[in-house]
């Protein structure tokens, strides 16, 4: 009844007609632009290969799996595990990932046809699948990266050998003290204590006493020439570093004409009119992601400016529920984005390795919910929204 095949490209794409995706990121515009411009492929590293699940010769759901000899733009950090393979004499890589590639965007892994759920049946299928993939190409394990509560529930239910690991990122929410949507930036700076309302005033007139003034632009107006300085300035986060980006100019060129309804781009312009820093972010009906940017020079407070107070600003204007700035960055907790847990699924294989790898993810749990809770505490808003909102 049950049948999966491996692809190696998006040949399957016209199989079926698929469920809307409920990020950007799993949108196929956005995936086709990561796979011609070479971020996906082996030269990057990121082997695709494609589990198309059918059942009785329907086409039902699709998973992006990865064959990854290492573990670069996962954001869902490993070195300590391969470390403890090598230290055995065993081989950690190659090993199978599922995830958006370089997003640390938690949304869903499988791609859906109209009128289909991701189910035990359905994940079983899968899971067998990727298991038999992993013994062909001696990969000694998967991952599954950011995956949504829908899917952690269906892998308890289907796999009990499945170890979820925790993680943390920092959210900023668009509700007031009554439970409402911000009317402006001013309303949200009236909910945080003196001292952090203070802190951003400051901080956005350093910017200002700078000679520079920030705008945004949405997909439709962001003009060649700004792509040119975008590319320009996201690189420079890179090549200060002696690195090379994981992205070229020919996918955010892609991604500028296939997602143009979903994408935002802030920038800051120097005393000259000159485009000194870019930041790029997408959207959809509910939240704002936060994803690369970069400065030519180094300006005091502009990342700030740049990456959180002006995405702050689109957000509300736009009325979206939350905005998610990316990875990391315990410097976002105090400018109001508070804390929100993470979650990544883990097969492994040999189970000389699952055993201590499952009982470190326990314990890093438990440390994980601790600072959750620790930083629910150092929130920065004052009491009398914690008390309205139910959190003091």
């Amino acid at each position: 009844m049950w049948n999966v095949e491996f692809y190696t490209d998006f040949s399957w794409q016209h199989k079926a007609v698929w469920q809307t995706p409920d990020t950007p990121f799993m949108q196929l515009a956005f995936w086709h632009a990561m796979t011609d411009s070479g971020a996906i492929g082996a030269e990057a590293g990121w082997l695709p290969l494609y589990a198309a699940a059918s059942r009785a010769g329907q086409l039902v759901a699709v998973m992006p799996v990865f064959i990854k000899d290492h573990h670069q733009g996962e954001y869902v950090f490993d070195h300590a595990w391969a470390e403890a393979y090598l230290r055995y004499g065993a081989e950690y890589y190659p090993r199978l990932v599922t995830s958006v590639p370089y997003t640390p965007v938690t949304g869903q892994r499988v791609w859906l046809a109209s009128g289909e759920v991701l189910d035990v049946a359905l994940w079983q299928v899968l899971s067998q699948a990727i298991a038999h993939l992993a013994e062909q190409v001696s990969a000694s394990s998967w991952h599954g990266l950011f995956v949504p509560a829908t899917m952690r529930q269906v892998t308890k239910e289907a796999d009990s050998d499945v170890i979820t690991r925790l993680g943390c990122q920092f959210m900023w929410h668009n509700l007031d003290g009554d439970g409402q949507p911000f009317a402006d930036f001013a309303g949200f700076l009236a909910t945080l204590t003196a001292k952090r309302r203070k802190t951003i005033r400051v901080e956005r007139d350093k910017v200002a006493k700078q000679n520079l003034v920030c705008r945004r632009k949405l997909g439709a107006d962001i003009t060649a020439a700004d792509w040119q300085a975008f590319y320009q300035c996201y690189a420079m986060t890179y090549l200060v570093r002696g690195r090379q980006p994981y992205l070229t100019l020919d996918f955010f060129q892609q991604i500028a004409e296939s997602q143009a309804a979903h994408l935002m781009l802030a920038q800051a312009l120097d005393a000259s009119g000159d485009i000194a820093a870019s930041s790029l972010f997408w959207y959809d009906a509910h939240t704002l992601y936060g994803r690369y940017w970069g400065s030519l020079a180094d300006y005091d407070s502009l990342h700030f400016e740049l990456c959180y107070y002006q995405g702050i600003e689109f957000a509300i204007a736009q009325g979206l529920t939350r905005f998610d700035p990316g990875t990391q960055g315990e410097h976002k907790l105090i400018r109001g984005f508070a804390p929100t847990l993470t979650h990544s699924l883990h097969h492994v294989y040999d189970a000389r390795f699952a055993t201590p790898i499952r009982q470190f993810c326990a314990q890093e749990a438990q440390a994980v919910q601790a600072y959750y809770a620790d930083a629910l505490t150092a929130l920065p808003f004052n009491a009398d929204y914690l008390a309205k909102r139910g959190l003091g």
